[in-house]
């Protein structure tokens, strides 16, 4: 994986939710910076990948938000491990349904020793971790999301506030 140092300018617009009254306008749009900071400050997130039958497969995870992606591991042995090498494509939500955020990528394994240095450094922090043992050298994977599409929203003020958020723009 690369380690450059990039930004992301998500585009925001309405989803496609058939007869849910979601109109064009722009008013109401939620901004990225807060789906964002929702992201960084969440202790829990959940995770669905596809099994090789099509199945979908959810489970909790932790992770870290750090430079508009997101950073997890897994056991290679696990389900989430053995989709994820035959079957890249990722979905990760936030524990919440009346503030929502949902993820739709790829996840890439993170190779680089220094960035995993980081990562580990941050998660260690946040979960009150010693993470030293997942630096070492063959220790089990971690990977990185850098989401394609985004949607939130607040069930409050749904559908107002319903917003997709497309990355098509990466700037180093």
């Amino acid at each position: 994986m690369n380690d450059q140092s990039f930004s992301i300018r998500p585009a925001a617009s309405r989803p496609y939710m058939p007869g849910y009254g979601i109109n064009e306008a722009a008013d109401g749009l939620l901004a990225w910076e807060r789906v964002s900071r929702q992201m960084a400050e969440a202790r829990n997130y959940w995770v669905c990948t596809t099994r090789p039958d099509g199945r979908p497969h959810a489970a909790p995870i932790w992770g870290v938000w750090l430079d508009e992606t997101f950073y997890f591991g897994t056991g290679r042995g696990s389900v989430k491990g053995r989709n994820l090498a035959r079957n890249p494509a990722i979905s990760l939500h936030l524990e919440s349904g009346d503030d929502v955020v949902i993820l739709e990528g790829v996840a890439v394994e993170v190779t680089d020793r220094a960035r995993l240095g980081h990562i580990y450094e941050v998660y260690g922090q946040k979960y009150g971790l010693d993470m030293s043992a997942s630096a070492e050298e063959g220790a089990e994977p971690t990977y990185a999301l850098r989401p394609a599409l985004a949607f939130a929203w607040l069930e409050k003020d749904f559908p107002h506030t319903a917003t997709r958020f497309e990355f098509g723009v990466v700037t180093g």
